[in-house]
């Protein structure tokens, strides 16, 4: 695990994730004080879930790619991954070892957020209180299904066509399935294509993982048949990924 050691730490000195830490523990119960929400105490609840979770998803989108797509380029560019090759360590371990590192930063924030999110702001009634516990859980881990497989693909293209590419096209990616799949789904209602149609089947629809509605509106934890059927559409993108991102991942930039 000496790539793994060696990505860990140079993230770690960066400190870049401080900042994430600090928004996540600080957005919440900051925000919602400089909003309307002050006018009614009832609204200060779905006000702090809305800041909790928004923050996680900016600060891994962000910050989580960025840094993904910068050490999958730093790999390739400087020599370490060539060095790292030359050692015995195939290409698929390296990459799986930059991958785990980052999610080594990225599962304590979106773990902190659910348990913030459940301990600040779960209902007075027990029999609510368990679901509303239920809940975060899968969000929590519907959040990671998503971000995970993102962070190898950025990697993986980082490495290939460069950090910008690698940050903007995952990006891009997640922003289209979490928003803009709805608005071709609403396209679609108004004048049926049957190309346009294909084309929303096969996106990754983001959107069924993005649990803040339902915190917000208090609609419960989700049904545990649609939950695994989510679990096992989400693992699937993912392993479909990691295939992908073993595909574009170079341990030497092109000469």
């Amino acid at each position: 695990m000496r790539l793994f050691r060696l990505t860990f730490a140079t993230i770690f000195q960066r400190k870049a994730w401080v900042i994430c830490l600090f928004a996540i523990l600080v957005v919440p119960f900051a925000l919602p004080m400089i909003s309307t929400a002050t006018e009614k105490p009832i609204l200060m609840q779905p006000a702090r879930i809305q800041a909790a979770w928004s923050t996680l998803w900016v600060c891994a989108l962000i910050w989580g790619l960025f840094t993904a797509s910068r050490e999958g380029e730093t790999n390739a560019k400087t020599g370490i991954g060539e060095y790292f090759q030359t050692t015995g360590m195939s290409p698929t371990r390296q990459l799986l070892e930059i991958w785990l590192a980052m999610l080594a930063f990225i599962v304590p924030l979106a773990i902190i957020t659910g348990a913030l999110c459940y301990f600040t702001t779960a209902p007075a009634d027990a029999k609510e209180r368990a679901m509303w516990l239920v809940l975060n859980a899968q969000y929590v881990a519907l959040f990671l299904l998503v971000v995970a497989p993102l962070l190898a693909l950025s990697t993986a293209l980082a490495s290939r066509f460069g950090g910008i590419t690698g940050f903007a096209a995952t990006l891009g990616l997640t922003l289209y399935g979490l928003y803009g799949v709805g608005y071709l789904d609403n396209m679609l209602k108004v004048d049926e294509n049957p190309l346009m149609r294909s084309i929303w089947v096969f996106s990754p629809h983001y959107h069924f993982a993005d649990l803040t509605q339902r915190l917000y509106f208090k609609s419960g934890a989700l049904p545990m048949a649609g939950f695994w059927a989510m679990t096992l559409y989400f693992s699937g993108i993912l392993a479909f990924y990691l295939g992908l991102s073993r595909l574009c991942f170079r341990t030497r930039a092109a000469a």
